[in-house]
Order: structure tokens, then sequence, then C-alpha cells
């Protein structure tokens, strides 16, 4: 049920970036931290749920267009 609450906001971060490639690699990231942590507070699969976050985070970050979401340069581009 918490995950529910967590869900929108990840797939919203997961979009950070100038690019498509800076929003997959940031969407990715956050999804991937985002599923292990899901996956050890539920008693799940830690690996199991960072590949499925940091698959569904990097599809999401890559599908977006830089007009509908755009927070800016990543980190690793200042």
């Amino acid at each position: 049920m918490k995950l529910v609450y967590v869900l929108p906001l990840v797939l919203l971060l997961g979009a950070c970036g100038e690019s498509r490639m800076d929003r997959g690699l940031s969407g990715a990231a956050i999804g991937a931290g985002t599923g292990a942590a899901a996956g050890a507070v539920t008693g799940g699969s830690v690996t199991g749920g960072a590949l499925l976050g940091g698959a569904a985070g990097g599809a999401a970050g890559a599908l977006t267009k830089d007009d509908q979401i755009d927070l800016g340069k990543p980190v690793w581009r200042r």
C-alpha cells in the first residue's frame, strides 16, 4: 500500500535531466535505489527490486521529453 504513494514520486523524479540519456540514467538510478529499498522493506528480493525499479525508472526517464519535465542539469554534468 505504501508503494502506491511512492510510485508517482519516483516516476516524476525519474525524468531529471536535459537529454533523453540524462533522464534515462538518472531515472534508472533512482528507480534501482527505490526498488532495492522496497524489496528490503517488504521482505522481497533486493536484487529483483533494484532490477525492476531500474528498468521502470530508466524507461520513464528515457520516454519523457525535455519539455514535459526539466529539472535542470544532472549532477554529473555540472
